[in-house]
Order: structure tokens, then sequence, then C-alpha cells
């Protein structure tokens, strides 16, 4: 018998994956009533939950945009220029939209941060 520091047994554990995978495989929870959810969303939260958010999309705002691409590229990816986070996005089959916005960026410049980032997408969005 093999013994680990798990608390629960192989039957609880799958168990839990199959109370889970509804939630997994969507995204966002399952559950019909909010008051069940196990944290309900907050009234400032972004609306990550209507499908991906991308600049220029109706009530895409910076705070989404960012989390967006946290999401989606994490922390290793930065520093870099447009290119390399334009093929960074592709390789993780991010949203088109998305993906075409980065590489709009201009090309030699260099972004240190998703905050930076996610403002010369917001920023690049709103000028006519």
């Amino acid at each position: 018998m093999q013994r680990g520091s798990d608390r629960l047994s192989r039957h609880r554990d799958d168990e839990m994956k199959h109370e889970l995978q509804g939630m997994l495989r969507s995204g966002h929870p399952t559950r019909s009533e909010e008051w069940n959810d196990p944290e309900p969303t907050a009234d400032d939260d972004p609306q990550v939950w209507g499908g991906p958010v991308t600049p220029g999309r109706p009530g895409a705002s910076l705070e989404g945009v960012r989390l967006e691409l946290a999401r989606i590229l994490g922390r290793s990816s930065f520093p870099a220029t447009a290119v390399e986070l334009g093929r960074a996005l592709r390789r993780k089959h991010a949203p088109d939209a998305l993906v075409e916005a980065v590489e709009a960026l201009p090309r030699k410049e260099s972004y240190a941060t998703v905050q930076e980032l996610a403002r010369a997408l917001t920023r690049a969005e709103g000028t006519p």
C-alpha cells in the first residue's frame, strides 16, 4: 500500500473530480444558484465569463484585458516585445482577436509586465 500525504482516499478524489468536471471544462461556475458557488462574484469583478476579453470589444476594461493576458501568458513571458508576445499567445491558443491586437502594437517596444501590455492595448484601442 502506498502511503503519501493525501488526506483523502482515491475514491473521494475521483468523486471530487467528477463534481468539479463541469466547472473545469466550462471555465465558470456551473451551479444554478449563486449562493451555492464557492466564491460569489463581486460587483466590481471584470466580466470574463461572457467569452474572451479582447481590446475593442464592448465592456473590455483595462482590468479585464489584464486579467485575460495574465491568465494566458503568466509571468515567464516577460519582458518581451510585441512579436514575442504574439508568438507566445499563439502557442497558448489565445483568441485570434487578442493575438492580432498584440501583434498590431509597435514591433520594437518592449513590455516588462502584463500591466504595461494591457495599458498599451487599451490605449491603442482608444486612439482613432
